[in-house]
C-alpha cells in the first residue's frame, strides 16, 4: 500500500484552484501540479510535434513529460480532489449552523447568502471575533475530506 503525509494531502485541498491539477503517483508517492499552460501542450497529439522549445518557459518544459505520463498512464495517478470537490461554501454554511449562538448563527448564516458571500463572511469572523473558531473548524474539515480522500484510494496515511 501506498503512504502519503496528511499535510501534503490538506496542502494540496488548500491549494485546489481552476488553474491546476494536482495529482498522486502511486509508483513513487510523489505529488505533480499540473498547470493549464501546460496540459495544452499535450492534449492535441498534432499541437506536441509542433511544438518550439524556445517560446515554452523552462518550468512548463519540466512538466511536460509529468503531464504527458499522467495522461497515457493514468492508472498510476489519483487525482486530487478539485475546488469544486471541496465546496468550501459547504464548509462555511456548516460552521455558521454550528454556532451555538443563536444571534450569531443567523447573522452569519444570513451573511453568505447571495453576491459577495465570501467577503461577507470573512468580514463578519473579524468583526464577531470568531475567526479562530473557523480556522480551526476549516482545518478540520480539510482533514476529514483529506482522510476520506486516502481511504476512498486505498492510500495510507501518516500524520
Amino acid at each position: 500500500m501506498v503512504t502519503i503525509k496528511l499535510e501534503d494531502v490538506i496542502q494540496q485541498l488548500e491549494f485546489a484552484n481552476k488553474f491546476s491539477r494536482s495529482f498522486f503517483n502511486k509508483k513513487d508517492s510523489q505529488i505533480y501540479v499540473i498547470p493549464e499552460e501546460v496540459k495544452r501542450y499535450i492534449e492535441e497529439d498534432d499541437l506536441e510535434d509542433d511544438l518550439d522549445d524556445d517560446f515554452i518557459p523552462e518550468w512548463e518544459q519540466e512538466l511536460i513529460p509529468i503531464a504527458k505520463d499522467i495522461r497515457n498512464n493514468p492508472e498510476n495517478y489519483i487525482e486530487f480532489p478539485d475546488q469544486f470537490d471541496i465546496h468550501e461554501y459547504s464548509i462555511m454554511e456548516r460552521f455558521c449552523l454550528s454556532l451555538n449562538d443563536e444571534n450569531l448563527r443567523e447573522v452569519m448564516y444570513s451573511s453568505i447568502k447571495g453576491s459577495g458571500a465570501f467577503q461577507r463572511f470573512k468580514n463578519n469572523i473579524y468583526k464577531f471575533g470568531i475567526e479562530n473558531d473557523w480556522y480551526k473548524y476549516k482545518e478540520e474539515s480539510f482533514k476529514e475530506i483529506a482522510i476520506e480522500w486516502c481511504k476512498h484510494n486505498n492510500i495510507q496515511y501518516i500524520e
